[in-house]
């Protein structure tokens, strides 16, 4: 059940990246609200600064070398930008969890599948050893990790990709935190599993009411699982909506482009579709609609003003010169 109340509220977000190479500006002023018991998906190409926005969320940068303006504001209450490391440290996986895409290098090779669920448990509770136990075997049967007990003492070797995927949802629900950060989960699977794990992420939110922000590139993941869907492009979110209305009525020339590039069944033998260029490089200002030089709408202003947000409905946001 979705309502309208929102476990997150991100107002106005620039993050700059200072590298060896110059400043990235990763992330320019983008606004995203999470409603409770929501699916938000946030899709866009690589490099358009999908999982920096997510890491910003649980401020996993390394602060030396980022620079954070806006807001991130949880539970429309604490702003996560200002955070202490202590109350940062309290707020990551019992309230907000994150599940990285590849869960390979995310699990310690050296350390037991059951001992890494566990640890996770006990730092946010007050379990004893044996209590975790209970509780981490019956939440990997609950995720289809079978023979539980068995899977408990193995090492992340010797599992499928699928599996190990599902180890790392395990340990970031275990907490029962209220949003989880899903930065690609599906990528590095195949089709069949990737099916399974959107399922199981269904799931999820059906028996406990969690939000999930769902990061991903493919547009056909998110008309699988998501109630709502942000459209990312070079550090911006260009267009916003509900799914139905996204996929029936795309206002944004990138998110047409996006969902053509769709394959179809009714296309086997021919050409896919592809948006031609590429994106920008964000080391460097950009002027006007970031798109333009790849948008076949675009007219002269497109390349000097950068667009205004304005309303399609109060549901359907877009970013764009172009209204229609």
């Amino acid at each position: 059940m979705i309502t309208m109340d929102k476990v997150l509220s991100i107002s106005n977000l620039n993050i700059k990246l200072h590298t060896n190479c110059g400043t990235i500006h990763a992330v320019r002023g983008i606004n995203l609200d999470i409603a409770k018991g929501e699916i938000h998906g946030i899709v866009g190409e690589s490099g358009c600064g999908k999982t920096v926005s997510a890491k910003a969320i649980l401020r996993l940068h390394n602060d030396l070398f980022t620079n954070y303006s806006g807001e991130i504001k949880y539970d429309s209450k604490s702003d996560i930008l200002k955070m202490t490391n202590k109350e940062l440290m309290n707020l990551r996986g019992k309230y907000i969890s994150l599940i990285f895409q590849d869960p390979v290098q995310s699990l310690n090779p050296l350390l037991k599948i059951g001992g890494q669920i566990t640890e996770t448990i006990r730092a946010h509770s007050k379990l004893n050893s044996r209590e975790a136990y209970i509780k981490a075997v019956s939440l990997m049967e609950d995720l289809g990790i079978h023979p539980a007990e068995e899977r408990f003492n193995q090492f992340p070797f010797e599992l499928s990709g699928g599996m190990l995927q599902r180890v790392m949802i395990a340990a970031a629900i275990s907490s029962n935190p209220r949003l989880l950060v899903a930065d690609e989960p599906t990528t590095a699977l195949d089709v069949t599993m990737q099916a399974k794990i959107l399922d199981l992420f269904k799931e999820i939110r059906g028996k406990t009411g969690m939000s999930i922000l769902f990061i991903t590139h493919n547009f056909g993941v998110v008309a699988e699982i998501c109630d709502r869907v942000s459209v990312m492009y070079a550090g911006k979110i260009v267009e916003s909506g509900n799914v139905k209305d996204i996929f029936r009525r795309p206002a944004h020339p990138y998110t047409k482009a996006l969902i053509e590039s769709i394959p179809k069944a009714k296309q086997t033998g021919k050409r896919m579709i592809a948006i031609p260029g590429s994106p920008p490089e964000l080391s460097c200002e950009i002027k006007g609609c970031a798109f333009a030089p790849r948008c076949e709408y675009a007219e002269e202003k497109c390349f000097s003003e950068s667009p205004r947000e304005y309303k399609i409905s109060d549901s359907h946001i877009n970013l764009c010169h172009l209204k229609k």
